[in-house]
């Protein structure tokens, strides 16, 4: 394949894709996209055809050696696997889901008695052996949240966000170390 200035070139091992403007021997200087000028090789770059210039994902490119690099990858495997009836033990820490009324009661017994739920239940976690646990707190003012932080701190545990796509902003997932005593 001969490239000629003014063709419109894709990167064979990056994502970038732009326009040939000065050609010297292997050395093929291009303008990418985002105005940068970067200098590659002949051998690292594929010809675009005008009618296959706007398509979004280099492998939609028909082209030959793309089709080839791209085969010849390794397809990529997580070290994490998620089991898809994987059981969450999952507890709701609103407190309309811990009283049926909360008349009579301020602010403060409110959060102790999430707190105390929550104790609770960590304690039940690590006795029961239970890898994991989700804490919905909710977003609210971040009070309830950053006491039960505080909370996890006096236990064998990880925990960091729950799933954005799953529970939103607003709860906390809990990974007990296992064979540990404190």
């Amino acid at each position: 394949m001969r490239l000629e200035i003014g063709n419109n070139v894709a990167v064979l091992d990056d994502v970038y894709k732009g326009k040939v403007i000065k050609i010297e021997g292997e050395n093929i200087s291009v303008k990418l996209e985002d105005g940068m000028i970067l200098v590659f090789l002949a051998t690292e770059l594929v010809k675009i055809e005008k009618d296959q210039y706007e398509l979004s994902k280099f492998s939609d490119i028909n082209h030959q050696l793309l089709k080839e690099k791209i085969a010849s990858q390794p397809t990529k495997k997580s070290a994490f696997k998620k089991e898809k009836n994987e059981v969450v033990f999952e507890v709701d820490l609103h407190i309309n889901q811990l009283v049926n009324s909360i008349k009579g009661m301020d602010n403060y017994d409110m959060l102790n008695l999430q707190l105390d739920t929550a104790k609770q239940k960590i304690e039940f976690a690590i006795f029961k052996r239970i890898p994991k646990m989700v804490f919905i707190h909710g977003v609210g003012e971040g009070v309830l949240k950053s006491e039960l932080m505080n909370l996890l701190q006096k236990y064998p545990v990880k925990f960091y966000d729950a799933s954005y796509k799953k529970y939103g902003l607003g709860a906390t997932e809990v990974a007990f170390y296992q064979n540990v005593n404190y």
